[in-house]
């Protein structure tokens, strides 16, 4: 079988290429083509060995007594700091045992099949930046924001090399940048353009995953990158890129936390649980960048003193969706709409949990 020549990696990254290709052109037909991702991003899962416990990760626990025999099944990336540290601690599985209820979790090497996955029931609960769920919304999957993430502005950025001509964005036009299709930075280059006075079909357009773009980048086969942390820390430490724009007054640039609604409507006090893990890894997260960086660095395979610089520039917290959030991630959909990213308007009020983030 042709399949067999390569690793499941290698088989991701396929994947997930071939669907960010054909996510405008058939963004209605997105649960069949990301089950492609989530089925090998699933099999490379099971055959990846479980994170070891960190004694820097703080102790998490809840009195909120959940549903007995509730199974809660969150999807997480590595580089989702707080939902990788909360499964390495093993004190979600503790919060719900006296119930006995129990927690697994599904790793996704992005935000796209990690909602897939809650489409098809895979998974109950996740996190991602504010482009993935704007798509899943668009083709109809049921989810919910039920928290937000404040992340940081300067969290991601558009870079040049350092010896490269280019001064400021203006500049941009006609030239080839590389970017995450439907990513956060997708957004960052859409304002950033928008404000330099540039046409977003005015630039040549790479859209590649961030590793891919990192080589194209380094051997100047492209002009500019639109990227985020911590790749975008391991891009200015290695090569000494240069910042054209960071978000700053361009993007919000925050993250979401998202769950399926029917595990919203069936399990509330579990979701209370979860939250209540979330929150107090994140308030570790806000107060040990350098502790942080060191859990993350083997498993990101990135210098903990790079990893250290991207988490002083970020913020975390777990926060209820306010009307000013709501506005924002609204903001990002119709600038979609109009570059027609997405085939239909969307409200995304319209999916915003109405309870509050416990942070007792």
């Amino acid at each position: 079988m042709i399949l067999t020549k390569f690793s499941p990696t290698r088989l991701l990254g396929i994947a997930f290429a071939f669907l960010q290709r054909f996510q405008q052109r058939r963004i209605r037909t997105f649960s069949i083509l990301f089950a492609v991702g989530l089925g090998l991003t699933l099999a490379l899962s099971a055959c990846s060995p479980s994170a070891s416990n960190n004694s820097g990760t703080p102790q998490t626990a809840s009195s909120t007594p959940a549903a007995s025999g509730t199974t809660v099944r969150i999807g997480y990336q590595k580089a989702s700091t707080v939902l990788y540290a909360l499964k390495a601690r093993g004190e979600l599985e503790k919060a719900f045992a006296a119930s006995g209820s129990s927690v697994t979790w599904s790793e996704f090497p992005a935000g796209p099949p990690l909602l897939e996955a809650l489409n098809a029931g895979s998974i109950d609960f996740g996190y991602t930046g504010e482009s993935p769920p704007i798509f899943a919304q668009a083709a109809g999957i049921p989810l919910v924001y039920v928290a937000y993430d404040p992340w940081s502005p300067k969290a991601e950025a558009i870079l040049v090399p350092k010896d490269s001509p280019i001064k400021n964005v203006a500049e941009l036009k006609g030239k080839k940048v590389a970017f995450a299709k439907g990513s956060n930075a997708n957004y960052l280059l859409v304002k950033a353009l928008e404000k330099a006075g540039v046409q977003y079909s005015d630039i040549q357009r790479v859209t590649l995953t961030p590793a891919d773009a990192r080589a194209v980048f380094e051997r100047k086969n492209v002009d500019a990158w639109a990227v985020w942390d911590p790749y975008l820390a391991a891009a200015e430490a290695a090569t000494g890129a240069r910042t054209l724009a960071d978000a700053t007054g361009l993007a919000p640039n925050h993250g979401y936390y998202l769950a399926a609604k029917s595990f919203v409507d069936a399990n509330p006090d579990a979701l209370k649980i979860v939250l209540d893990g979330v929150k107090k890894v994140s308030d570790w997260a806000k107060n040990n960048p350098s502790e942080v960086a060191k859990f993350l660095s083997p498993t990101l395979g990135i210098d903990a003193p790079v990893l250290e610089i991207a988490e002083k520039r970020r913020e975390y917290d777990v926060l209820p969706l306010t009307d000013e959030v709501i506005t924002k991630q609204q903001e990002v959909a119709d600038t979609f709409y109009k570059i027609k990213l997405i085939p239909k308007e969307i409200k995304v009020k319209e999916i915003v949990w109405q309870s509050k983030v416990n942070n007792s």
